[in-house]
């Protein structure tokens, strides 16, 4: 087996890994640029910008919801670097009008510039939804299979580093800035996307099924059946609905809770983004190539914990004069800035630990000619999964509850995944399931 960075050497690796990086980069560059602008320079009500969040969220997510059934078909039956490389094109549309929003709000025609914002946010989710299933599905045609959980664990790393830069330029670039940086990566990642090996389709031609509901029904019927694959997907589907409570809570628990600017904001979420990455690198090297759940349950157990930690470390903060905010000096200047960040760092390195060997399940409990649809049914269930959590965020934020408080939310569905996790161990164990790393190169 080659050493997992050793992957960045292969083209048929390397290409997939930067349009991956470019795209999760420009993604995060433009929605962080977006949330922000509305927490700190439109909204000035805590309740408002949390509904926003919420809003982008939800919008993001609903392509994955329904498109994600035709997602998977396509790519299961046409060439998959082709296809990237017609998503990629749309990306370059797509982020011409978020940049028009951004301008527009910019110069004070902020309902307009809202709109255009949101119209790419969910055209940011569809293109998202026709990308997703071929960055791992394509893994097993491009890698040998002692290969994949290091390939699946680089592109996990890269595209939370590639969300760290992303979510940190944001908060120190202005608006007209970030419009154009946006359209620039979309033509990179155009080009870069070129150079991906082709993938042609590994089973017979499918008939397409166009109807969102009876195709996506299908999917998870088709997929669910196979007991470790239901419960990796369900233990995904957990994950991410955190995540997406997370993401909600975060800009405005930053700026209302710590009383900190933008800049602190984004730095949050990008130290978020690291731990993440580490965890997917960390757990690669404790399993040694092995597709396994051994240490999933515990992973998420201790995230719950320090999530509890973060929210008892967030109710002692002592908020900023009236009025004010901290900058990035102030704020580590604070008495409690080093376990605050410390506290987010093991958060998302214990998540990271937990979700990667189970995007491994995905692509080598079935075969080659099955994996993007997989995939897709794990969006489909995932979607679904974290609209429940941004609802769950409108409901219960809209019955006062506080951002600290809903904390505890999280900590409790941390508590079923590790659930979750445990038996797909046991049913890995009983079936023999876990995939050996056996010596070999890289095809």
């Amino acid at each position: 087996m080659i050493n997992a960075l050793g992957l960045l050497k292969r083209r048929r690796f390397l290409p997939l890994f930067v349009t991956q990086f470019l795209g999760a980069f420009n993604d995060n560059l433009f929605k962080t640029s977006m949330v922000l602008f509305a927490t700190y320079a439109i909204f000035n009500d805590a309740g408002h910008e949390a509904n926003f969040n919420a809003l982008a969220t939800g919008l993001s997510i609903l392509p994955f919801f329904l498109l994600s059934a035709l997602a998977g078909q396509l790519a299961d039956s046409y060439d998959k670097a082709r296809i990237i490389r017609i998503v990629k094109a749309a990306e370059i549309a797509i982020m011409a009008v978020g940049a028009s929003g951004l301008l527009l709000a910019q110069n004070g025609y902020r309902t307009a510039g809202l709109a255009l914002m949101l119209g790419a946010v969910l055209l940011l989710g569809i293109h998202s939804t026709f990308f997703g299933p071929i960055k791992y599905a394509i893994l097993p045609q491009h890698l040998a299979p002692c290969d994949i959980l290091g390939g699946t664990g680089l592109v996990e790393a890269g595209t939370y580093l590639a969300i760290l830069a992303g979510t940190v330029l944001a908060g120190w670039i202005r608006i007209e800035t970030a419009a154009a940086t946006v359209l620039g990566i979309a033509a990179i990642g155009f080009a870069v996307g070129r150079q991906v090996p082709p993938a042609p389709a590994e089973g017979p031609p499918l008939k397409l099924n166009y109807n969102p509901f009876t195709a996506s029904w299908r999917l998870i019927s088709a997929t669910m059946h196979i007991p470790r694959l239901f419960l990796a997907i369900c233990a995904i589907s957990f994950f991410w609905t955190i995540g997406s409570v997370l993401i909600i809570v975060f800009p405005p628990l930053v700026k209302n809770v710590l009383t900190a600017d933008e800049r602190v904001a984004s730095g949050v979420i990008a130290v978020f983004s690291v731990g993440v990455a580490i965890g997917s690198v960390v757990i690669n090297t404790m399993l040694k190539g092995r597709i396994s759940a051994r240490y999933a349950p515990a992973s998420v157990i201790a995230m719950g914990a320090f999530v509890i930690v973060f929210s008892l470390l967030a109710r002692n903060w002592i908020p900023a004069p009236p009025g004010t905010l901290l900058g990035w000096g102030a704020f580590l200047a604070h008495p409690g800035s080093i376990a605050v960040l410390g506290t987010l760092l093991a958060i998302a390195i214990t998540g990271g630990m937990f979700v990667v060997p189970l995007y491994a399940f995905l692509t080598t409990t079935v075969t080659k000619d099955q994996t993007a649809r997989t995939v897709a049914a794990n969006n489909v269930v995932n979607a679904g999964a974290m609209t429940l959590g941004a609802i769950a965020v409108l409901l219960i934020g809209g019955l006062g509850v506080s951002s600290e408080d809903m904390l505890f939310l999280v900590a409790g569905m941390c508590l079923i995944s590790a659930a979750i996790a445990r038996k797909l161990h046991k049913v890995c164990d009983r079936e023999d399931a876990c995939l050996p790393c056996a010596d070999g190169e890289a095809r």
